[in-house]
């Protein structure tokens, strides 16, 4: 009796082990987005008397958003191989993605390009500003929505939309923050080291950026999940084209992450767009 006994025991901590796991990935994405605001910190200290030194943190810190990406990717699928999600789990990853993906790369655009581009005391500094802290708000509200979806309690159950595997609701932050770091990683040297002109320039198209990102995580505009990638026949095609984008990745970082965010962010936009004409020919001929 004592030996059938001992198998159980070691199963159980087994198990209660498991739930470590995810929360690793959540404590490694929280590290990383802590890293960035830090690096962020110090490349403006040298933006004006070291340009090239400030543009070695800034890299460091999209380089760690773009880690944190890739940590927050894993503690989900983790969580749901392992079956080990948790409502904690749930509310600690969405408190570390505020962190990660609202503020630091909210900090590493000041400090790489409005605060270096404009005056303290300027008009364009302090609209920028207020695009950042709205940027932060609309992840902050689509991380909060996303939560509530995943419960669906009743009194949300009318007139709100759907939550499956299959597409997210508005844009998801994670790659919000990485097409901004991925623009810094593309050109780290901070935007004062082109000039006054081109450096307003770059500044202002940043804060079109900033205010489109914002609307596109409150909007209702669906984005592929991936959550059901590589299911069934579909996991061998799916390790060599994750092993093909790594290698890319390792190769022309530059080149491949801004490629890859920014069509990530587009493909939402573009089947909107053709949804929209799809309707259209379908109301018309009901009508007729």
């Amino acid at each position: 009796m004592e030996e059938s006994t001992e198998p159980k025991k070691v199963h159980k901590g087994i198990k209660k082990g498991l739930y470590v796991i995810p929360t690793a990935f959540t404590a490694g994405n929280i590290g990383c987005g802590f890293l960035a605001v830090l690096w962020s910190i110090r490349g403006f200290h040298l933006a004006f008397s070291d340009p090239a030194g400030a543009a070695g943190y800034f890299n460091y810190a999209a380089v760690a958003i773009g880690l944190a990406i890739l940590f927050d990717t894993l503690d989900g699928r983790v969580a749901r191989m392992t079956q080990t999600a948790t409502e904690i789990g749930v509310q600690f990853d969405s408190l570390a993605d505020v962190l990660t993906f609202g503020i630091a790369p909210t900090a590493l655009i000041f400090s790489w390009a409005f605060a270096p581009a404009f005056g303290e005391s300027s008009s364009e500094y302090g609209f920028g500003v207020f695009l950042l802290f709205m940027y932060i708000m609309c992840g902050a509200f689509r991380l909060a929505r996303f939560n509530i979806q995943s419960t669906r309690p009743r009194v949300l159950m009318e007139g709100t939309p759907k939550l499956d595997k299959k597409n997210f609701v508005g844009l998801p932050i994670p790659p919000a923050a990485g097409l901004m770091a991925s623009i810094v990683h593309f050109s780290p040297m901070p935007l004062s080291s082109h000039g006054e002109g081109m450096a307003q320039f770059y500044a202002v198209l940043m804060m079109v950026l900033i205010a489109v990102l914002g609307v596109l995580m409150v909007s209702t505009i669906k984005y592929t999940s991936f959550k059901t990638a590589g299911s069934g026949r579909g996991n061998l095609y799916l390790l060599l084209l994750v092993a093909a984008v790594g290698m890319l990745i390792y190769l022309y970082s530059k080149y491949v992450l801004l490629i890859l965010s920014a069509i990530y962010v587009g493909h939402g936009i573009l089947f909107y767009i053709f949804s929209l004409f799809r309707k259209r020919p379908l109301a018309a001929s009901t009508e007729a």
